[in-house]
């Protein structure tokens, strides 16, 4: 299981990476009432029996993890949302990518933590992956930012030395608390 909403959209966002996608963008948003992230990507998409297959527990394709029964990202998400009095949006097109959205009622005493969202942007800009990535943030008190995966990696030199990991660390963290 999932422990905060940052694992929610971290995961959600991997499978978005993995899909084959040559741009995935995540949209952050949060109000005083509410948590809400969109996941969309260009990658390859789903048909309708595909997605009906996805979003049941029971159900895998066998390929991501060959050992497994059971695919649980998507039906975490579902059962995490619903319970905490939110919910959820999954569109998807063969060949063309699939949006993903869920909502949580931040007033609803089910609702798991968010979770760092510094750390977890640089989890996703640290995928294995050559899709540009681009991540969206609107804040509770109205204030927005946008990074892009390609221009942090020409201004930081890249995810693989660890004095660049400590730099994006701090840029997103300046992002996230500038108040």
């Amino acid at each position: 299981m999932h422990f905060t909403l940052a694992d929610l959209v971290t995961d959600i966002t991997q499978n978005a990476v993995e899909a084959g996608s040559d741009e995935v963008v995540l949209e952050v948003n949060e109000t005083d009432k509410e948590f809400r992230f969109l996941v969309k990507d260009n990658g390859k998409g789903m048909t309708e029996e595909e997605l009906k297959r996805a979003i049941d527990p029971f159900v895998t394709d066998g390929i991501k993890h060959p050992n497994r029964k059971v695919g649980l990202g998507l039906p975490f998400l579902i059962q995490t949302a619903q319970q905490s009095g939110g919910g959820w949006d999954i569109k998807s097109e063969k060949g063309k990518g699939t949006s993903v959205t869920a909502w949580f009622d931040t007033g609803n005493v089910d609702i798991p933590p968010t979770g760092g969202i510094p750390g977890m942007f640089r989890t996703i800009l640290m995928f294995d992956s050559k899709a540009e990535i681009i991540l969206r943030r609107k804040k509770a008190n109205g204030d927005e930012y946008e990074v892009c995966k390609s221009e942090l990696a020409d201004v930081i030199g890249g995810f693989e030395e660890v004095s660049s990991l400590v730099l994006l660390g701090e840029y997103l963290n300046s992002l996230e608390n500038d108040e």
